[in-house]
């Protein structure tokens, strides 16, 4: 079934570029990022080397599928002689929702583990907000497909459900726990939350960008540009955060600070 991206849609040769730039971008930097992540867990407490081990796994599943996403597009599109030609291949988006389904529940898991909450609130809070991360993917795909509007605009509401849920955990359900963080660290995983809600809300914009009537090969780049920059937040960038917070908490107990909560 089409997307109503129109991915058969011949895109200029500058709207190929900045995809295919932006995709080989991509690729290359989660694989930076979990390269750093994964070397980098010997310089953090072993408290915390499970949340840089996952986020190295979201960077390195998000690399994979980039690659997939770079080739899809090399075969969906030809650039010869300044003109872009459509192969008949479709762009296969699908890739993207198979990455989101697997990475968007891991990343609120990594927050929730370098909090470094008890064993019981960390699984409560993991299965809630990974179950309503799957859940918000799920029922998105249907719309990202979809060759109507209403469709588009239907499956993306309910998608809004549990995208609502996990927003509202995010700012009330963890709240109370970022407050009794370390005051070292109580502002990194501060900003460590405002990231993943300011990325996770850039893709509801992306993925309303046919209701204002962008079409054809300007929706399709759009939209990949769009999901594009929002991952490279919501995952390498969150990655790094990750990290900072980790190390900044190991150095505080290293040093046998324990006075340093609210």
């Amino acid at each position: 079934m089409r997307s109503i991206e129109a991915p058969m849609d011949v895109v200029t040769p500058l709207q190929f570029s900045l995809a295919y730039n932006a995709f080989s971008f991509t690729l290359a930097a989660m694989g930076a990022a979990t390269a750093f992540l994964w070397l980098s867990r010997s310089q953090v407490a072993p408290a915390y080397r499970t949340a840089l081990t996952i986020s190295g796994i979201v960077t390195a599943i998000a690399a994979y599928h980039y690659l997939r996403i770079f080739q899809s597009w090399n075969e969906a599109y030809v650039l010869k002689d300044g003109i872009v030609t459509a192969t008949g291949f479709a762009f296969n988006d699908a890739y993207r929702y198979v990455d989101w389904l697997l990475t968007v529940p891991l990343l609120l898991i990594e927050l929730i583990l370098v909090m470094r909450l008890s064993a019981a609130e960390t699984a409560s809070k993991a299965t809630r907000l990974g179950t309503a991360a799957a859940l918000m993917i799920i029922l998105g795909y249907p719309g990202e497909i979809a060759t109507d509007i209403p469709t588009r605009a239907l499956w993306g509401t309910l998608s809004a459900i549990p995208f609502v849920y996990i927003v509202w955990e995010l700012f009330r359900g963890l709240g109370d726990s970022i407050n009794q963080q370390r005051v070292e660290a109580r502002d990194l995983v501060r900003k460590a939350r405002l990231l993943t809600f300011a990325s996770w809300g850039f893709y509801p914009i992306v993925y309303m960008a046919p209701y204002v009537g962008i079409t054809g090969g300007t929706a399709t780049t759009v939209i990949q540009l769009g999901y594009t920059i929002a991952d490279l937040l919501a995952k390498a960038g969150l990655g790094i955060l990750i990290f900072m917070i980790s190390s900044r908490k190991s150095r505080a107990e290293a040093h046998g600070d324990t006075g340093h909560y609210a």
